[in-house]
């Protein structure tokens, strides 16, 4: 295969119809590596805003579980990713993803704009460092995709484009964006747990090199120090390289799933989707979207969707 082809392949598919395809094809055999620390970036933009960061850190999940946290959180996103969202491993982690939020106070607007960071982020990192950028189609499956994660989130007003993601994330951030000293707690716990995935003699040097990723905006918010000019540019130089370097590689033969990053660490013995995530959430619902099909399961389909949906023991 070569090393467009299956930018080709997915040129074929439809990104309304197709946009899971797409998607898993993007995330798992084009950019796995990429994706991961976009997400990474994505997840720490949440953090500078106040109300997000201070409730992270009143969890003390970011803080005092931070590997965990960074654990499950990729977990339950990537079964949705690799089964998809009817199949019963995907609907699994909806599930928990569900139970988990709704044990907290979080406004639609926080949850809609931390969608809109799984959007944007990804397609910025690749159009600054990877070896080629999004496609249009890829861009349109990606909020596709995300807006149906929303509305199986029970999130109300998801934008339907890519470019209305983009817009809700700029005024978002905008807007709310600011100090707060969990945030700040959470932000700084991130860092901690990057350089502790590395030789212990690294860790200053990475956590320096990881701020030099951060733009203004998140600097200023967490009140970092700006990172010196010569660092930015060699780090950033560093990645843009690394994506040059990628281009002339084979295509990958195998999707490549966030469960296989070495960055994962808490179950070297397997995992349950099921049990992902902080335990028990009693008296809370699952996914919010009703799964019913046609056809002669369709009274089966009905009775799992309730027995989803019933209070949780």
């Amino acid at each position: 295969m070569k090393r467009y082809e299956r930018l080709k392949e997915i040129l074929r598919l439809d990104p309304e119809k197709d946009f899971l395809a797409i998607y898993r094809l993007t995330a798992t055999y084009e950019f796995p590596w990429d994706f991961t620390r976009a997400l990474e970036l994505a997840l720490y933009r949440t953090y500078a805003v106040p109300s997000i960061g201070r409730l992270l850190a009143e969890t003390a999940e970011f803080t005092d579980r931070a590997q965990k946290r960074y654990d499950d959180t990729s977990l339950l996103l990537d079964a949705v990713v690799e089964h998809g969202f009817d199949a019963e491993q995907g609907r699994t982690a909806l599930r928990r993803i569900n139970q988990m939020h709704r044990s907290y106070d979080i406004s639609n607007e926080d949850m809609r704009y931390v969608l809109c960071t799984f959007v944007v982020i990804p397609k910025r990192w690749l159009d600054a460092y990877g070896w080629r950028p999004l496609s249009r189609h890829e861009m349109r499956a990606s909020a596709a995709y995300y807006a149906t994660l929303g509305r199986h989130m029970g999130i109300k007003d998801v934008p339907g484009s890519y470019e209305g993601f983009e817009r809700l994330l700029d005024a978002y951030e905008a807007e709310h964006f600011g100090w707060d000293e969990g945030g700040r707690k959470v932000a700084d716990a991130t860092l901690d747990l990057m350089a502790s995935w590395y030789p212990a003699a690294l860790a200053p040097a990475l956590r320096s090199a990881s701020l030099a990723l951060l733009d203004e905006p998140l600097l200023r918010a967490f009140r970092y120090e700006d990172p010196h000019p010569a660092l930015r540019s060699v780090v950033r130089g560093a990645l843009r390289l690394r994506g040059r370097a990628v281009r002339l590689l084979p295509p990958r033969t195998a999707p490549h799933y966030a469960r296989q990053n070495p960055e994962i660490k808490g179950y070297p013995d397997g995992y349950d989707v099921a049990e992902l995530g902080t335990h028990p959430v009693p008296g809370l619902r699952g996914c919010p979207v009703p799964h019913v099909r046609k056809g002669a399961d369709a009274t089966a389909t009905a009775a799992t969707t309730a027995a989803e949906d019933a209070p949780q023991p």
